[in-house]
């Protein structure tokens, strides 16, 4: 018979999750908790939120739920894996102790500097009034950072002494995002990218690099973001995934910052299990860590995963009972995936806007905020779709998600034209 898999989440990330899973021979039965209006069509959706551990509990007892898996941090640090793994159930992710890796900026930061991983310089505040005189004494721009969970929004690169102050009284006087402590770090400079990696205790099986666009507008330009698009390129790019990574500096990015930060977390009785996310920088002086989630990306689980040819299953039920991890199997393709928001998105917005998607749409298409009504598809968040496109070239697969795009109706989206603007240059 075949295996009956729990997806925790709702968003772009647990779509792609849910799909992949979906391929798998060994799974017959999907459900995702809460999912969304896309999700529905390859996963029965359950109306439980992903914090409400006591009921996606009870549901995993009841419907004999071979595995959970699980997509957001803040299920993740609201101990749903210690929860299950209590009752005997299996889970892929990590318990609540080891996704401080992401829960705590302060933790990772003492962790790297034990494991010697490289990374910005740092220094960790509560009190505004010593954390804005540090600010003022040192040179801008500057990185501060909320210490907790903010939803991919507690980071600000300051400019200005005028923007520093107000982030400094946001995350230390009026507990915008919580409890008030900041970590302040030295302003790095180089491109981005995202590498992450299947982890089981001390086993690392990296995955294909991508690069994210945080940046709301066209040319990097408006606020930042949860991300508006993604790539990973094919392997005549090397076997990074991203042109402007080196074979070499992949494998130093896996020996020197993932495999002991896994070490380190094992060695501490914390061992991960799931996903672990490394932020990178291509700096002048080398590759540095800017940050580690404790799950998968979003959006760049969605073009990394289009490429996993290893049964996804094999892979999240390894990690979850400790097994040996599968060496992993990719396509040698070009992944594009362009991200339509809300207007408006950051900030407020409408929700509740017809979305129509034409016939002649052909691409993959992830839900990422989209509500189902009597009277059709509807948005239902900030971000709300990502077209997704592989090709051998970048270039097609960049034709393609565009051309996507074109058939897909609503008034109320905007997306960004220049996603994968550094190959298609």
């Amino acid at each position: 018979m075949g295996k009956k898999v729990l997806v925790v989440g709702g968003g772009g990330r647990e779509h792609a999750i849910v799909d992949a899973l979906a391929w798998s021979p060994q799974v017959e039965k999907i459900y995702c908790a809460p999912g969304n209006a896309g999700i529905a069509y390859q996963a029965e959706c359950v109306p439980l939120k992903d914090t409400d551990i006591d009921g996606l509990l009870a549901f995993a007892k009841e419907k004999e739920i071979d595995l959970t898996v699980v997509g957001p941090e803040a299920a993740l640090a609201a101990g749903i894996v210690d929860r299950f793994r209590a009752a005997g159930l299996k889970i892929f992710g990590h318990t609540k102790a080891a996704t401080a890796i992401e829960s705590s900026k302060e933790f990772a930061k003492r962790l790297m500097a034990g494991a010697k991983v490289p990374t910005a310089a740092y220094q960790t505040f509560t009190d505004f009034d010593e954390a804005w005189a540090y600010v003022r004494a040192a040179s801008l721009p500057t990185v501060i950072k909320y210490d907790g969970l903010a939803a991919g929004k507690g980071v600000v690169v300051a400019t200005t002494l005028e923007e520093a102050e107000a982030a400094l009284r946001d995350m230390l006087l009026d507990g915008r995002y919580g409890e008030g402590k900041v970590v302040i770090e030295e302003f790095l400079t180089g491109p981005e990218f995202s590498l992450m990696a299947f982890v089981s205790g001390r086993q690392v099986r990296p995955m294909v690099a991508a690069q994210d666009h945080k940046r709301a507008f066209d040319g990097d330009t408006g606020p930042n973001t949860g991300g508006m698009g993604a790539y990973t390129e094919s392997f005549a790019t090397g076997k990074s995934g991203l042109s402007f990574i080196s074979d070499e500096e992949y494998d130093f990015a896996v020996a020197h910052i993932l495999q002991p930060v896994a070490d380190a977390m094992a060695d501490a009785g914390t061992p991960l299990s799931g996903v672990l996310y490394g932020g990178l920088m291509k700096t002048p002086d080398g590759i540095k860590v800017i940050e580690f989630n404790a799950r998968f990306g979003d959006p760049e689980t969605e073009v990394v995963l289009t490429r996993l040819e290893s049964d996804s299953y094999d892979v999240f039920e390894a990690a979850a009972t400790g097994a040996a991890l599968p060496e992993l199997q990719w396509k040698d393709a070009s992944v594009m995936g362009v991200v339509m928001a809300s207007k408006g998105y950051p900030g407020s917005y409408s929700k509740g806007v017809p979305i129509v998607i034409t016939p002649d749409f052909r691409e993959r298409i992830y839900h990422m905020g989209t509500k189902r009504t009597d009277d059709g598809l509807v948005t239902a968040g900030g971000r709300v779709l990502m077209a997704v496109s592989e090709a051998p070239t970048m270039k097609e697969a960049a034709r393609r998600c565009y051309a996507g795009i074109d058939q897909i109706r609503c008034n109320n989206l905007f997306y960004r034209h220049d996603i994968a603007k550094y190959v298609l240059l």
